[in-house]
């Protein structure tokens, strides 16, 4: 039986169609870097550099052939995210960045205050995965797009929070460290080490066998599916969450200004009536939208993500750290055992510092009920009770049962990694 040529040619173009759209389909999901595949929505005003970058895709894509594992710690303002990175911060075989999101969010957002819309949101969250990328490739160039004043020759002392990566405090980046100076303190590191070098940075960075970075700019762990999915890397995300009651007195005592009309309502008793409760609530909301989707597990996140409780890992921080390597596959040093026993075992006066990690983190974990006023505790609860029940957190029905530690309100749970 012979085919009319007719059928021949609806047979090929169908076979053409099937082929094209699995390759949109696989790209789209895997490797758009930009968050919406046009330049307008990809402009930055006037900064067409920037957008250029941004929007720039390689025609190849190469899987990640080596054996470096791309550690994101996805968390919230805090939350105990400073503790946790230095958890990865102190391996001698991890490079850790602390925060290098920030500066996309301060290159872009005076370009966004007038608008939260979402497509906004879409170019900061494409801006800051695309960063992500290349820093996890050890391409700390990128960084130059953000940093202002632009890097001479790549070198700048405007780096956030350099001090908070050992790697950037120490041979061979920071060249003239003696022996006497190889734990230098954060405040230390600028002053003694001068310009950060970028393309020292980047040859660490590359000697270095994993990468981890820590962020509280990025809401949800779908944000980051793109990157997940990516087959140049090997990321898998530690999404810390912590009681939102603790969140609130945390921020309260040092975001004084930004929390002002908090603390007149913990200290009057009298709610203001134009207190922005989305201080709140957006925590809650992200973390329930967040959780739900680690919870559900699916594929895409099989064996990449793992949810760590701020309150689990402050009473047992040993065994805490001990799982989350496991999770990873990354043997935990000595060097890592050695700070968790000199950092959880502070007094009061150890953890003056806002992003101090030196303290008892038992009775850290447990501050927030001495801190705040049962209204407050009440409303938080009221506000936040999806998320509560979802996390295992238990609620104070009384200002009694509050006060008493001996009475727990964090619930015997067991969130094992999705493997």
């Amino acid at each position: 039986m012979q085919c009319s040529w007719k059928a021949v040619l609806l047979l090929a173009l169908a076979s053409i169609a099937i082929q094209y759209t699995a390759i949109r389909t696989f790209t789209a999901k895997s490797f758009h870097s930009c968050p919406i595949p046009n330049p307008v929505n990809c402009s930055l005003s006037q900064d067409t550099d920037v957008a250029d970058r941004l929007c720039d895709e390689s025609p190849t894509f190469p899987y990640n052939l080596s054996r470096k594992t791309h550690v994101l710690i996805l968390a919230t303002t805090r939350s105990g995210s400073s503790f946790v990175g230095q958890l990865f911060n102190q391996h001698f075989d991890v490079f850790y960045l602390f925060e290098p999101l920030y500066h996309v969010q301060y290159t872009l957002i005076p370009k966004l205050t007038q608008s939260k819309s979402t497509t906004d949101r879409r170019v900061m969250l494409g801006a800051s995965r695309d960063l992500l990328r290349s820093l996890y490739d050890c391409d700390l160039y990128f960084l130059e797009n953000y940093i202002k004043p632009q890097p001479v020759n790549h070198t700048t002392d405007r780096l956030f929070r350099r001090g908070a990566s050992k790697a950037l405090c120490s041979p061979p980046v920071c060249e003239s460290l003696g022996a006497v100076d190889l734990h230098l303190e954060e405040g230390d590191c600028v002053k003694k080490c001068g310009t950060l070098n970028l393309t020292l940075a980047t040859e660490s960075c590359r000697e270095h066998g994993h990468v981890a970075i820590k962020t509280v700019r990025v809401p949800e762990v779908n944000d980051l599916r793109a990157l997940v999915e990516d087959p140049r890397l090997n990321l898998k995300v530690i999404q810390l969450v912590r009681d939102p009651r603790g969140i609130l007195a945390s921020r309260s005592e040092t975001f004084r200004d930004t929390y002002r009309l908090w603390r007149i309502w913990d200290g009057t008793g009298r709610k203001p009536y134009n207190l922005d409760v989305t201080q709140l609530t957006t925590v809650c909301e992200d973390f329930w939208n967040s959780v739900s989707t680690g919870l559900n597990r699916p594929p895409w996140l099989k064996g990449k993500y793992m949810l760590v409780r701020y309150e689990d890992l402050a009473r047992n921080p040993m065994k805490k750290t001990e799982e989350i390597y496991d999770f990873l596959g990354i043997p935990m040093d000595s060097n890592v055992e050695r700070w968790i026993q000199n950092n959880t075992r502070g007094d009061r006066s150890s953890s003056k510092h806002k992003y101090g990690t030196v303290r008892n983190s038992a009775a850290t974990a447990e501050k927030w009920r001495f801190r705040l006023s049962y209204e407050i505790v009440a409303f938080t609860q009221h506000a936040c009770q999806q998320v509560l029940a979802q996390l295992g957190y238990k609620t104070a029905g009384s200002e009694e049962e509050l006060k008493n530690l001996s009475i727990s309100l964090v619930e015997e749970r067991d969130f094992l990694p999705f493997s």
